[in-house]
């Protein structure tokens, strides 16, 4: 293990090791589609939060322990990432592992979900790690635990989005929780088997919700030509309620109305009428398959945006999204090898993980008391994405949405303003 010491934030004391399947896997391979390949760059970083009643008695070593067997049936996840003699990349499931990352942190949980957060500290407890510049030897996905000062733990995922989308990542995590309850785990998953794809709408020759970019070689990174910035919010369900101008649109739809109308605002100019759309698409996360199976539509106005009636908007995306899949595979097939391309905020991209199962990771019976994922890599349109909120005291059952918004830092501050206005943002912000 090694110790650094990183006193600029309130995060310190890092100290690495890795975890490996139980037993050997043996000579196999994992095979990436060419779906997967459109997501190379890009990246899926999860944060989870407990408090100290929920790790009561419990030690890295306890966390670590049923990782061993959780690995041996999630195989591929271990492995590295390889080349063809064509140059197409694999998984090697070589048992290289999964890196495990243990901090401190000199505030509570608390106060760090109410701490202005200036220079992103909440990437400080989730590795922010991409794959290369050795590629060969970079894990696929690590995992951080971070001790508060009030006893609490945050627990991070970093995932490689190559390896599936977010159903699949949580699938993932929340296994590892069920082991660590004690649950008998299956015998074997059924991880390669992957879900066939739908015939499109219309073909186009080239899909329009990807950007292609420089070929990335064997460090598989894209970097944007301004600073992004995130912020993330809870919309409560009465907040929903009141955003809804009808009941026949559906809340992914009616938020992302709103806050594309709102991003067409403050970039006077240059409002964009076109937007990518993504969805859970049929199989994802069933089944334990590792797929990026996602719906990847294009939804395009020929009106204002800002002058449009956000239901209209909305109905756009509900009805008139065309799917992309089939166009994204067959350029992914063509251009591999000479190029890359970015998905997320190559247009401005709305992504629908409102059935994600977030809160399916529990310790010792104790869901997190706030988790969130965001999404790294992406291009300078910015992402909005769209989760399952927490559990509201005041209404047994009722769950709001959590929403996080990645957009040029120069932009952050005016789109709150505009967010805020239109009943879209409540005044408090979980991070900012």
């Amino acid at each position: 293990m090694v110790s650094t010491n990183v006193s600029e934030t309130p995060v310190y004391g890092l100290r690495f090791s890795s975890v490996v399947p139980a037993q050997v896997t043996g000579d196999l391979v994992h095979e990436l589609t060419n779906m997967d390949l459109a997501m190379k760059l890009h990246y899926l970083r999860g944060v989870y939060f407990f408090k100290s009643n929920a790790v009561q008695g419990l030690t890295t070593h306890n966390f670590k322990e049923p990782m061993f067997k959780w690995l041996e049936l999630y195989y591929q996840i271990s492995g590295r990432i390889r080349r063809s003699e064509t140059g197409r990349p694999f998984v090697k499931c070589n048992d290289g592992g999964v890196r495990i990352i243990e901090a401190k942190c000199n505030v509570s949980i608390e106060e760090w979900l109410e701490m202005e957060d200036e220079s992103d500290l909440n990437k400080s407890l989730v590795s922010g790690q991409v794959l290369g510049f050795d590629l060969a030897y970079s894990p696929l996905v690590l995992i951080q635990f971070t001790s508060f000062k009030c006893g609490g733990i945050s627990v991070g995922l970093s995932w490689a989005h190559v390896l599936g989308d977010a159903f699949s990542a949580t699938k993932f995590i929340n296994l590892w929780s069920q082991i660590l309850a004690g649950v008998q785990p299956p015998k074997s998953l059924n991880l390669s088997a992957q879900p066939t794809t739908e015939e499109s709408k219309i073909l186009v020759t080239s899909p329009l919700s990807l950007k292609q970019v420089k070929h990335a070689g064997d460090h598989w990174k894209f970097t944007n030509t301004c600073k992004m910035r995130s912020f993330t919010f809870q919309i409560t369900a009465k907040q929903l309620n009141n955003l809804h101008s009808s009941k026949q649109i559906p809340t992914f739809e009616a938020l992302s109305s709103v806050i594309w109308q709102s991003v067409a605002k403050i970039r006077e100019g240059s409002e964009p009428r076109m937007v990518t759309v993504v969805k859970n698409g049929s199989g994802s996360g069933e089944n334990w398959v590792l797929s990026n199976n996602q719906i990847v539509s294009v939804v395009r106005a020929d009106f204002s945006i800002v002058e449009a009636d956000p239901s209209k908007l909305a109905e756009l995306i509900n009805k008139e999204a065309v799917d992309e899949k089939i166009q994204i595979e067959e350029i992914v097939e063509k251009k591999e090898r000479v190029s890359d391309v970015i998905l997320y905020g190559g247009n401005l991209t709305f992504v629908d993980l409102q059935d994600v199962e977030l809160y399916g990771l529990k310790i010792q019976g104790y869901k997190p008391v706030f988790a969130n994922y965001t999404i790294d890599s992406i291009g300078d349109e910015g992402v909005v994405i769209v989760l399952p909120g927490q559990e509201e005291a005041e209404e047994k059952g009722a769950r709001g949405k959590t929403v996080t918004v990645i957009v040029p830092e120069n932009e952050v501050s005016a789109l709150k303003c505009e967010l805020r206005k239109n009943g879209a943002m409540p005044e408090k912000i979980i991070y900012n």
